[in-house]
């Protein structure tokens, strides 16, 4: 065995020039073997076959499942190695690149053998990646993993478990020492090129005036104080558009995409200035921006000929740059009080937070005023925020300290990439920016709350502290906004659901699962009776579903592979089984089933089947974030010339129903991502018929440029309830994918018009020939003449051969579990699914609809319409009847014939929000009527008899957009 190592030290020396490498890896402890099968195919198996893990003795109880796992790797890679025999992972064929198996898996690379591989420029190669300059190596498709020269297989463990929680933790000021080292390194490299890169630019404003400058030395903040000093000071940040090719520097680190504060779902509104250019790879550090704009530091030297436009804190690009800053003050006074490992520090909507990981310590409401007042204190020495581009290596170094810092920048940074590093007096954090000009910007600051959470929001992963705070500009803001705060707690759906017995939740039972009382269903059934005679009279056929489907089918669509994670699976007779998470691919099997023709386009099916998806325990909140709900869910099958008619009905559609509940909405127009599935050209004309259909329903709207879904455009819509707060709650989708995976047609006109008649007739002859023909053998018997009459062919929209073709990457999406390979039959069209949805979750429209009204229901919707209070026990009986008589009526009534006193039950029914209460009496028991009082107008009260009360009741519960149970006149006149 020596002489085999010595055999195989000899020959990578020949591969090898660095002979100190090798005799360092002499002494080596863990041997890495790769063996491929095509090349040894015997030593392969036989390593599949003897695979072990920690101990010895497990090996014939992993045996088989290891030979499992392996067979199903082998279709995708060709190349295995273990590690001392229980590290596993692969050799990626395609980019050589090295893939551990083990999540975050740390190993020396000075206890590393290769042997056991014949391919010397493979083995050459891996080498490189071994013993690499960076000392490091990892994957990017999978994990983040590396091989690290600073640290042992458990380091990233060990530098947690040594946290030691204290005030300015010595990391701090060596982090800023070779911070300096960075900064000073590339003002040496600027100052080399300096002479090249210096030249005279122009800088265009918004309103058409141009000022002078140069590149590099020309800051926006000189531009602005050359106007005025008021702009200066009330500029935030500004948005610059390159006239000219430059190089822009910008880093792949993204603060905190896993997180979500609000767990309602909203729209990022994103303007086709802030996307990346598309013809460019997104992990790409240097982008030449022409005619497309960039958010830029106040204080960073301009680049080139270019417009600029300066941002304020009125806007919600401001208010991002403001609030992300502020997300690092408080930063810095997290790290400088606890000492911890900062993660990330994201703007929200509203406000920011910072995550840190502090080991076993929990930070509470008494550490707020701590951190409120280093917050303040770095606010005072008003330090400016200073921005480094550093390489990957210089980013390692500078965040050693911090193994989530190092996950970060191992995992989504390529080598021989650069990222950006922003300074802010001592703290020093990854970010892409852009940030303040100085801390003296936030005049206020208050810490909201605080939580935990996981590492990349996986409950795997490490729990960390996540501190919540809001700033602003003025003191009078934050008072403003604390009243809000407090108005949106009274106003919160949980306090007032309880409140008023709509509804519960179980943790224990059933997480994520709402149960509602009687009065709440009243709601929930309420406002889904509503839609459903919005349907009859919008034409909507209405089907149910099951709520359990094979993966077979969750595969074909694709949310198997995209969505697996968000399911519930269970296995049952051997077969995998999996709860919808929602309803188009069975309303695509229901399409499929209908073989329609063109005449019956477009086919509206609408489903309120309950559905379930797996979200996180940590995520549930209230009826915004559940695991079970229902929506009022349809899909519109239609044909590219339906697409602008159908779209404005459905505008109509939406309007009518948030119009009746007092909303304000905002529309915004998604068009084509980078990632897309179809042609360019069917793409535009589906985004035309959108902008034709909004521009009709006269109404503005905005772009979204680049944020439609990968299968195609759609149209978001945002709701504004009585707080100004924004929801996302129906949407408009324009699908091409779903219908090429389920191989979805129609009979088109030429097909119907040549071959329908015939078909009729034949199987008309057959029907009088033999009467015992049944249904079934009708429609076999229909399908199969079919069958033979029709040639198929592809599709174009899956094999468009010229230039103008699909989308490479998302091509790969389809290549899978496609029915019958997306092939169309001669005569046949494909269909385009519009995913429509108004309400979206019920269950989330109801706690919406809660807190903009204060609990206070309209009648039509309420389940407590009125009550009946007799003023005494004397009148009881009477107060039952009225009940009785009412309730026959079909109304939500309530009766109180307690002992307590009138103005005791008065008070109650307000607290409980009756939109009516009905004292009866003397007078009332004598005239047969009711004294009405309003809880809307309670200074007013109004006399009625039982009848008059009944007709103003049926009025007020007549909401739909048109009356049933009436007769209309016959209009004789011809329709033109």
């Amino acid at each position: 065995m020596k002489k085999i190592i010595m055999v195989i030290f000899f020959l990578l020396s020949k591969i090898c020039k660095n002979n100190a490498i090798l005799k360092s890896l002499k002494n080596n402890k863990i041997v890495l073997n790769i063996i491929t099968k095509k090349q040894e195919p015997h030593l392969y198996h036989k390593l599949y076959n003897n695979i072990n893990y920690n101990n010895n003795n497990k090996k014939n109880k992993n045996k088989s499942k290891n030979k499992s796992t392996i067979k199903k790797k082998e279709k995708k890679e060709a190349c295995f190695f273990y590690i001392n025999n229980y590290k596993k992972g692969l050799i990626d064929e395609q980019d050589n690149t090295l893939i551990l198996y083990k999540r975050n898996n740390l190993i020396n690379k000075r206890d590393i053998i290769v042997e056991n591989h014949k391919n010397l420029k493979r083995r050459k190669h891996l080498l490189k990646l071994f013993i690499s300059k960076n000392n490091y190596i990892y994957n990017t498709k999978m994990f983040s993993s590396c091989i690290n020269n600073n640290c042992n297989t458990n380091d990233g463990e060990i530098m947690k478990k040594k946290l030691v929680v204290e005030e300015n933790p010595q990391f701090i000021k060596k982090r800023l020492e070779k911070f300096n080292e960075i900064k000073e390194k590339r003002k040496q490299e600027l100052e080399e090129n300096f002479d090249k890169l210096r030249k005279p630019i122009t800088i265009e404003l918004l309103d058409g005036s141009i000022k002078s400058g140069e590149s590099y030395v020309t800051t926006p903040f000189d531009i602005a104080l050359s106007i005025s000093k008021r702009l200066a000071e009330d500029s935030i940040v500004c948005k610059v558009t390159y006239l000219e090719k430059v190089d822009v520097e910008l880093c792949d680190i993204e603060e905190g995409d896993d997180h979500n504060e609000e767990t309602n779902d909203t729209v990022d509104q994103k303007s086709k200035e802030d996307n990346h250019d598309n013809n460019n790879d997104y992990n790409n550090n240097s982008y030449n921006h022409i005619m497309k704009s960039i958010l830029w530091d106040l204080n960073v030297p301009l680049l080139g000929n270019c417009k600029v436009e300066f941002i304020n804190m009125q806007s919600e690009e401001g208010q991002k740059v403001f609030w992300h800053s502020s997300a690092h003050i408080l930063g810095s006074s997290l790290e400088k009080l606890f000492g911890g490992f900062l993660t990330i520090g994201p703007a929200l909507k509203e406000g920011f937070y910072y995550d840190i990981f502090l080991n076993n310590f929990s930070i509470n409401n008494e550490d707020y005023k701590r951190i409120e007042d280093e917050f303040n204190k770095l606010v005072k020495e008003n330090v400016s925020f200073e921005k480094v581009i550093c390489t990957k290596e210089e980013a390692l170094e500078l965040f050693e300290y911090n193994p989530f810092k190092l996950e970060l920048i191992r995992s989504k940074i390529p080598d021989n990439k650069k990222t950006s590093v922003y300074k802010c007096g001592n703290f020093i954090d990854l970010c892409l920016g852009p940030h303040i000009k100085n801390t003296g910007k936030v005049k206020t600051f208050k810490v909201l709350k605080n939580s935990s959470a996981y590492w990349l929001g996986k409950k795997e992963n490490d729990s960390l502290q996540r501190v919540y705070g809001i700033s602003f500009q003025k003191k009078s803001e934050l008072i403003e906004y604390l009243k809000f705060l407090e108005e949106a707690k009274k106003r919160d759906h949980r306090n007032v659901g309880k409140i008023l017995n709509f509804f519960f939740f179980e943790k224990e039972t059933s997480p994520g699962s709402c149960f509602w009382l009687p009065h709440g269903s009243k709601i929930y059934n309420k406002l889904i009776e509503f839609i459903r005679k919005e349907y009859r009279i919008r034409k909507y056929e209405e089907v149910i579903s099951p709520n359990v489907f094979s993966c077979d089918l969750w595969k074909t669509s694709g949310h198997y592979q995209n969505y697996k994670d968000c399911m519930f699976l269970f296995n049952v007779e051997n077969k995998e089984w999996g709860m919808k998470p929602m309803n188009c691919p069975g309303h695509c099997l229901m399409f499929k089933q209908l073989n329609v023709s063109y005449r019956s386009l477009p086919v509206r099916l609408a489903d309120f089947g309950v559905l379930h998806r797996n979200e996180i325990s940590g995520s549930l909140s209230g009826l915004t974030r559940v695991r079970r709900f229902q929506q009022d869910d349809s899909h519109i099958f239609c044909s590219m010339e339906h697409i602008k008619q159908e779209v404005l009905n459905t505008l109509n559609f939406i309007f009518y129903v948030y119009n009746l509940f007092g909303f304000k909405y905002e529309l915004f127009l998604s068009t084509r991502p980078k990632k897309f599935i179809g042609q360019i050209s069917t793409w535009d004309l589906a985004e035309q018929h959108l902008k034709e259909a909004l521009d009709a329903a006269n109404i503005q709207w905005k772009i979204n440029e680049g944020d439609g879904a990968f299968y195609g455009p759609k149209i978001d819509i945002l709701v504004k309830d009585s707080l100004n707060r924004t929801h996302q709650c129906g949407t408009i989708q324009l699908d091409f994918q779903l219908p090429v995976r389920f191989n979805l047609q129609f009979k088109n006109k030429e097909y119907v018009n040549n071959n329908e008649q015939n078909e009729q007739n034949e199987q008309n002859e057959k029907y009088h020939s033999d009467d015992k023909i049944n249904n079934n053998n009708n429609c076999l018997n229909h399908d199969n003449l079919h069958n033979n009459e029709k040639k198929e062919f592809k599709d174009p929209q899956n094999h468009n051969k010229d230039k103008e073709h699909n989308n490479i990457h998302d091509n790969n999406l389809l290549k899978h579990n496609i029915n019958e390979e997306g092939l169309l039959k001669k005569g046949f069209e494909r269909p385009i699914i519009i995913h429509r949805a108004i309400l979206g979750s019920v269950e989330r429209f109801v706690a919406i609809l809660i807190e903009h009204t204060a609990g206070k229901l309209p009648f039509w919707l309420s389940p407590r319409q009125a009550i009946v209070l007799p003023v005494s026990d004397k009148y009881n009986d009477y107060a039952n009847y009225v009940y009785e008589t009412l309730n026959n009526n079909l109304f939500d009534v309530d009766v109180d014939i307690s002992v307590n006193t009138l103005n005791k039950r008065i008070r109650e029914a307000q607290l409980k929000q009756f939109n009516y209460i009905l004292v009866v009496g003397e007078k009332e028991l004598t005239t047969n009527t009711v004294t009405l009082r309003d809880r809307d107008d309670q200074n007013n009260q109004h006399v009625y008899t039982i009848q008059e009360l009944i007709d103003k009741f049926n009025k007020l519960l007549d909401v739909n957009s048109m009356k049933f149970n009436q007769i209309n006149e016959y209009n004789s006149k011809p329709s033109i």
